[in-house]
């Protein structure tokens, strides 16, 4: 007589697969409550900028330099941090991350907001943004595809955007700044993909609260980065196609 598979290890099985299920989805939610969070502070310090236009010309000029070398920076070492150090760290990095972005975005406000259509340009790259943002993070936590060899190709593709935004901005080219906006927004459209499939990966079961918390900030600082970037591209891109 065939013996069937013992229920009690069925059982077993199939709750250890609920309990999974369910704090992966608890981690992910977490992170994207930190990156929403972020959005939201990021859009309020770029209103206080906005709204002072000493600072905005202070921030149009050397300062500009100053926040750009910070994100760059905090880009670079603050994954480490997060990582390895506490969770008061990791919200430092996080939160300081994403005030340097509104700062740094404020001047670029300005400038819409004070231009025909600017104020509804701006709505538009938003909510173009997140519709984007959304169906690629929705993409890289279903898809069964192993993303990871992507993984070197958007970090040389974003290191050539990098640098070609820099040259362009000594040279000053509308076209060359329309290219480089397309190309960003393909780009970082993929990585939000690449990078929600990474972050889904980090989650194990058995780690502890902290852990999970760190590793959640540090999933939020990636999609964060990317969802901002996208729409600082897409407003570009929106506005020189207005000028039109």
């Amino acid at each position: 007589m065939a013996i069937g598979p013992d229920r009690s290890t069925v059982y077993t099985r199939d709750t250890t697969r609920v309990a999974i299920d369910e704090g992966l989805r608890s981690y992910m939610l977490r992170v994207y409550n930190y990156m929403s969070l972020g959005v939201a502070f990021t859009a309020a310090v770029t209103m206080i900028v906005a709204m002072n236009p000493a600072l905005v010309m202070a921030l149009a000029g050397g300062g500009f330099w100053i926040l750009f070398i910070g994100i760059l920076g905090l880009g670079f070492f603050a994954p480490r941090i997060m990582m390895t150090r506490s969770v008061g760290a990791a919200q430092a990095c996080f939160w300081v991350y994403a005030a340097l972005w509104g700062a740094l975005m404020g001047p670029m406000i300005f400038a819409f907001a004070n231009i025909p259509n600017g104020p509804m340009l701006i709505g538009q790259a938003f909510f173009i943004t997140a519709g984007v943002f959304a169906g690629m993070s929705l993409l890289g936590y279903t898809t069964k595809k192993n993303l990871t060899g992507m993984g070197t190709f958007f970090m040389m593709a974003t290191i050539g955007l990098l640098l070609a935004i820099v040259v362009n901005i000594f040279i000053g080219s509308t076209l060359f700044s329309l290219l480089i906006s397309i190309g960003v927004v393909l780009v970082f459209a993929g990585l939000t993909a690449y990078e929600t499939q990474q972050i889904k990966n980090m989650y194990y079961q058995t780690d502890g609260h902290d852990v999970v918390t760190r590793k959640a900030i540090f999933g939020a600082f990636m999609l964060y980065g990317s969802f901002v970037t996208m729409f600082i591209h897409i407003l570009n891109i929106l506005g020189i196609m207005n000028q039109e």
